[in-house]
């Protein structure tokens, strides 16, 4: 009876150092590692006339972000953080020193109105900030400086304006323009690049005026327009002034084609003119989305994601901007001075296609879409 219990007893004491030493092993087993967050950049308007482009494009770029993060393949989480320019250069300095100051955030994708763009570079430069352009087009945003953490993935106004003047006249045959642009850097920019690709075709525009943003009456310039009868009024200049020049124009009675660049490439355009809208041409960076080698799945990613706002003309770059940073934080880790080095070093292919950085960050290769309004949507 007692060897029974003897027995009895140390069964029960090898079971309970067993459970022991299981429970010991199980609770001492490491924990997978969390992987670290890196905080990445969003500057754009997303607020006031042109919070539709900034918050098209700050859904894309979260869109990228999302789906590195949900790949499982990356050594950081990426957190998302956005700042509103409101297409304001005073407000971009502000918001653009406020995401400089703050070490956590890595690189940024910034700007889609130029005179906020190249207020700024400044200030990426002084704080050593890597930064992408994903819509600003001013060509000296690249070209004005030598600044490594500087670098855009959209075109410039250069490859916009000589394709304007290609398209309107060695296809079309235009001859007889009339230009309007507005007088910030942005205007100014588009206008030296249009002229300057009429002058190649050996055409002088019948007459150049400047206006400022904001301004509402534009029957002056435009019954002086009306009395040279162009075939052709140009605006280097966005949506808000564009849309009260076209309808002005048709109130007056002017005839002639209107022509605008990217800056009036939004469906804010089409909503506000309406029927006034048709028949309008206008320039855009790169092929359109159905066309883009990634663009059909980009959009069916968007349209998934729920995002209330239509990604607008610039959302591809800013997704594509989102990828570069990311590649590049992956490869030399979260420091600004390797991201920079390492994004200037870009050639790659995305949604847009095959995005080369040349020796100022400027992606070169370009290309460029006409898009008429037609039943108020903008066909290519």
């Amino acid at each position: 009876m007692r060897g029974s219990l003897k027995v009895v007893s140390l069964v029960i004491i090898i079971l309970l150092v067993f459970s022991l030493l299981v429970v010991s092993n199980y609770g001492c087993k490491p924990k997978e590692e969390e992987k670290k967050v890196v905080k990445i950049g969003f500057i754009g308007p997303l607020t006031g006339k042109y919070s539709k482009m900034g918050i098209g494009g700050l859904n894309s770029f979260k869109l990228a972000v999302m789906q590195q993060n949900n790949s499982g393949k990356n050594k950081y989480t990426y957190e998302v953080v956005s700042f509103d320019d409101e297409c304001v250069p005073q407000k971009g300095v502000e918001v653009a020193t406020k995401a400089c100051s703050d070490p956590e955030i890595i690189a940024a994708a910034t700007h889609y109105c130029s005179m906020v763009a190249i207020s700024c570079v400044d200030v990426y430069h002084k704080f050593g900030l890597p930064v992408i352009v994903w819509g600003a087009v001013l060509p000296d945003i690249t070209y004005g400086n030598d600044y490594i953490e500087v670098s855009r993935v959209n075109g410039t106004q250069v490859e916009q304006n000589e394709f304007n003047a290609h398209f309107m006249v060695d296809e079309l045959g235009f001859k007889k323009f009339c230009i309007i642009h507005d007088t910030t850097d942005y205007g100014r920019g588009h206008l030296k690049y249009f002229l300057k690709a009429l002058e190649k075709r050996g055409i002088e525009p019948l007459s150049v005026d400047g206006i400022t943003i904001g301004q509402k009456d534009f029957t002056t310039i435009l019954t002086k327009i009306k009395a040279l009868n162009p075939e052709v009024v140009y605006f280097g200049g966005l949506t808000a002034e564009g849309v009260l020049i076209k309808s002005q124009m048709d109130k007056l009675g002017v005839k002639a084609q209107f022509l605008g660049t990217s800056g009036i490439k939004s469906d804010d355009f089409n909503t506000s003119l309406g029927e006034h809208a048709e028949g309008t041409i206008c320039m855009l960076d790169g092929a359109p989305i159905e066309k883009m080698p990634g663009g059909l799945e980009f959009k069916k990613a968007y349209e998934e994601a729920g995002f209330d706002e239509p990604y607008e003309a610039y959302g591809p770059f800013a997704y594509c901007a989102a990828n570069i940073i990311i590649k590049a934080i992956e490869k030399v880790g979260p420091d600004r001075a390797k991201v920079a080095e390492e994004i200037n070093k870009t050639d790659t292919e995305d949604i847009i296609g095959r995005i080369h950085f040349n020796e100022y960050g400027q992606n070169d290769v370009p290309l460029v879409t006409a898009y008429v309004s037609q039943d108020g949507q903008w066909v290519p």
